[in-house]
């Protein structure tokens, strides 16, 4: 069987995660651009990719890739392509757009132009004018970049952070997808205490025993390539029972905390959706009163970034706070995703390193701060 030209699209400055979770699936080279991590791979990936990417946004096929500076060259570099042996005779042609530094600069014209190139090359197969049009969708995005079309087939749907278990959310929610990055990005293990000391709806929580379990990420959800007849339902059913089969349940210490009573019942939801509702303790409690005799545990948290309180002097006061009562959890690691620009001032502590990522549109960054390592016990030191 021919392999597909994949990508999967993922948040700026995530890309070598998703590579990497690419590579535990079996995709042997991948190549990385800005948002998007490019593999080649056959129908059944497709299925295993979206059930199994913690990560990415969602898993797409390049159906072709070239040149245009006019809608002559886009209509002709579009019925190029084998459309007809992709789409079925029935198939839903929805098509999306965008364009960015190109001479062709209108979307609408450019979907367009698209819509009426693929119906053109699916007449070379089907041999009819109209199509009904009245069964599995396959929607069609143009990407037109400094006048290169790419056009792309998206085999997921609603984007992949949709796990499908939130139920409720707070204010100003973090994707799934960029917790789960911001947690690999941590290095937390499932034998370590692990803390969301400004929890909201439970994201970063629930996401850390999800991965903890083993769920994968799409086991509660369905997607868009599931009606096609390329990929035999068969091969969902059995992905979807491996996938269940390889859920563990090891001991779990993760606990969420939040002075907002609204979202902390969400986050009970969440987590009872998601089915990980046993292994998470839901507290209602401010950063103040965090204390733990525990070492070696793990705190993540997405605190408000400014634009979220009254007045830059609140957020100050919030980040001082923070940094004197984690400095009291010597052992502990810390990640904290922030907007706000004075935050290592406001804390009291340079980070160890700082990433920048994007949440949504917004560019933040995650300052990491390592604790020791934990201690190993060593074979001379057990007695019997």
């Amino acid at each position: 069987m021919a392999y597909l030209n994949l990508v999967a699209t993922s948040a700026f400055g995530t890309e070598t995660i998703v590579a990497s979770e690419l590579k535990k699936l079996g995709v042997s080279e991948t190549r990385i651009e800005n948002g998007r991590i490019y593999f080649k791979g056959d129908y059944p990936l497709i299925v295993k990719a979206n059930l199994w990417l913690r990560c990415a946004e969602r898993v797409m096929i390049i159906a072709g890739e070239f040149r245009a500076e006019d809608f002559g060259e886009l209509f002709e570099g579009t019925k190029s392509i084998n459309w007809e042996d992709i789409i079925p005779e029935n198939g839903i042609m929805h098509v999306t757009g965008k364009s960015v530094k190109s001479k062709l600069h209108s979307v609408p014209d450019c979907q367009a132009i698209v819509k009426k190139a693929v119906v053109e090359a699916m007449k070379r197969k089907f041999r009819r004018e109209k199509f009904p049009e009245d069964g599995p969708l396959y929607k069609i995005e143009i990407s037109m970049l400094k006048d290169i079309a790419t056009l792309s087939i998206d085999t997921s749907g609603a984007g992949l952070h949709k796990r499908g278990y939130r139920l409720s959310q707070g204010e100003a929610p973090i994707k799934e997808t960029l917790a789960s990055s911001i947690l690999h990005l941590s290095r937390w293990t499932a034998d370590r205490p692990f803390v969301d000391p400004m929890c909201g709806s439970g994201t970063f929580t629930i996401e850390a025993a999800c991965m903890a379990r083993n769920i994968a990420p799409g086991l509660k959800r369905g997607f868009s390539s599931e009606g096609w007849p390329q990929i035999p339902q068969k091969t969902w059913e059995t992905n979807r029972e491996e996938a269940r089969s390889l859920i563990i349940n090891p001991p779990l210490d993760i606990s969420g905390f939040d002075i907002d009573k609204k979202v902390f019942k969400a986050a009970e939801m969440n987590a009872a959706e998601a089915g990980v509702s046993d292994c998470i303790t839901f507290q209602k409690k401010p950063v103040s009163e965090l204390s733990s005799k525990k070492k070696y545990g793990c705190i993540v948290c997405n605190p408000p970034y400014g634009e979220r309180m009254d007045g830059g002097g609140r957020i100050f006061d919030l980040y001082k706070e923070m940094g004197e009562i984690f400095s009291m959890l010597d052992t502990w690691s810390f990640f904290i995703l922030t907007a706000f620009e004075n935050f290592e001032k406001a804390y009291g502590k340079k980070s160890d390193r700082n990433r920048k990522l994007y949440n949504g549109k917004l560019k933040t960054y995650l300052y990491e701060y390592f604790g020791p390592r934990p201690e190993r016990v060593r074979k001379n030191d057990i007695t019997s």
